[in-house]
């Protein structure tokens, strides 16, 4: 007996599963957020500035913690610097770079919105059973990872 194709519609496929989740997922945090006048990608920017110390980080680090593109996080970093949720200070290691803070009504927003964040991890991963959730949890970050590695390789190959 053959097995069955990797595309095959009547399969589980990793491309329309990790969108379907990602977007699920990012569509409950910003109706749960709205009323913050804040977005799920803010709330990303503002936790990994809380979680990466504070000295601040770099634009493009920023974009790569985010896995994003840097045209998107400059675009970002300018909407979320005139609403006063973050400033950016000159970096004395490379006068072309800022180093991105929050701002204190930055951190506190950010505090009011990873309370909301948590809540909504909890609710998502009680559909797992408890003691297979860090299990589960370590094979999408594996997965992850080869996605990424994957794109990085794709990258250096166009170049």
């Amino acid at each position: 007996m053959s097995e069955i194709p990797i595309d095959d519609p009547q399969r589980r496929r990793l491309p329309p599963l990790l969108r379907r989740a990602w977007y699920s997922l990012n569509q409950a945090f910003r109706r749960r957020i709205a009323h913050t006048n804040c977005t799920p990608d803010q709330y990303t920017v503002m936790r990994i500035l809380t979680e990466g110390g504070t000295e601040g980080i770099t634009q493009r680090d920023l974009a790569a913690r985010m896995s994003s593109d840097p045209n998107t996080v400059s675009s970002l970093v300018r909407r979320m610097e005139k609403a006063g949720l973050l400033h950016l200070n000159s970096n004395p290691s490379d006068r072309r770079a800022h180093l991105i803070q929050p701002t204190p009504a930055g951190a506190k927003r950010f505090v009011e919105l990873r309370a909301i964040a948590q809540e909504l991890q909890g609710e998502v991963l009680e559909a797992l059973p408890a003691e297979r959730r860090e299990e589960i949890l370590g094979a999408l970050e594996v997965l992850a990872n080869a996605c990424r590695d994957i794109a990085d390789r794709s990258a250096k190959k166009d170049k």
